[in-house]
């Protein structure tokens, strides 16, 4: 089978490992679960070069579930990975009815659009070429409405509503009359058409800033078609719960709307029980100077670290006897 998923980059994977490689050290099998596939960079990693270690991963994209297989089985790695095929959001309860009582000492949620997604034009996740309007993750579900399904049938209000909330975008209003004006001639239909109408709707002066002024809309669009601060909101309590005793929840985030979401999060799982709860990063950890050379789509990266801790020995990452080490994680 051809592989034709774009390359990937995994973001804070050396952050990642060691973070997972210091839980329950003296446990003979560890149980991981990477809540996005994707290319596969964290999942294999965690597979590979942690002792022991047995991985569960999920991706609602067909793409990715194709590619996953291949480079599971060329990479020999069968026996220690299960690749389901799922948004995350109905992984725990996937857990609870197949696989009952397993703990997880490492659960990690990548929140970031894969590369391939906005480097394969036709997905419409990117206005760098002209594509149709899609930008949804399950593409091979037709349930779930486009992004041109959404701006064709949306009240204006509704639609800077969208705009607004999940893009942050501040001409949100103009955007949204421009869309109404421009769909009364005919349907929208490209990624072309939607950033044309966007640019002429920022104030001259704004229009050839170093930010295109399309790129929160197209954010805002992909946001709610695949309704991720919905589906994250409802599930990291529900992941928290699947961790054993020392097990470690890490999470990375691209904008500030995902972060503050975590952020709130970790703290209300921290309220409802401060003795079995431990917040490993006060602040996030971002990505060295050295990835985001390599990697400059990593910048915006932040990641955050909540653990489910034995009240008997109250132990960190590493452990009762390792706490000057968790340092770096604080």
């Amino acid at each position: 089978m051809e592989n034709n998923y774009t390359r990937h980059y995994s973001v804070l994977y050396r952050e990642c490992l060691e973070a997972f490689s210091k839980v329950n050290v003296e446990s003979s099998n560890k149980y991981f679960a990477d809540m996005t596939f994707g290319a596969g960079g964290h999942t294999t990693r965690i597979a590979s070069e942690i002792p022991n270690a047995y991985v569960y991963s999920t991706d609602q994209d067909p793409d990715a579930i194709a590619n996953g297989e291949q480079i599971i089985n060329d990479k020999n790695l069968s026996d220690k990975i299960t690749l389901l095929k799922m948004n995350f959001e109905q992984f725990p309860n996937w857990v609870t009815s197949s696989q009952p009582g397993l703990k997880f000492d490492g659960i990690l949620m990548d929140l970031g659009v894969s590369s391939h997604h906005f480097d394969k034009f036709e997905r419409g996740f990117s206005f760098r070429e002209d594509a149709p309007l899609d930008m949804r993750m399950e593409c091979d579900n037709e349930e779930v409405p486009t992004a041109a399904d959404i701006l064709n049938t949306y009240s204006e209000e509704d639609i800077a509503d969208i705009i607004y909330k999940y893009g942050e975008e501040h001409y949100s209003r103009r955007i949204a009359r421009k869309i109404i004006e421009f769909r009364s001639e005919h349907q929208i239909s490209r990624t072309k058409e939607l950033e044309e109408i966007v640019f002429i709707s920022y104030p001259k002066h704004l229009r050839h800033k170093k930010l295109h002024p399309a790129t929160k809309t197209f954010q805002a669009l992909r946001i709610y078609v695949n309704r991720e601060l919905e589906v994250l909101e409802n599930t990291l309590v529900k992941l928290f719960e699947l961790l054993a005793p020392g097990g470690i929840l890490q999470v990375i985030s691209f904008h500030s709307l995902e972060d503050r979401i975590v952020k709130h999060k970790f703290k209300e799982i921290f309220q409802n029980d401060k003795n079995t709860v431990k917040i490993l990063t006060k602040k996030p950890i971002c990505p060295s100077e050295l990835e985001i050379s390599e990697n400059s789509r990593s910048r915006s990266a932040k990641l955050r670290i909540i653990q489910k801790i034995d009240p008997d020995t109250q132990g960190g990452v590493v452990g009762k006897k390792n706490k000057k080490k968790n340092k770096s994680y604080t």
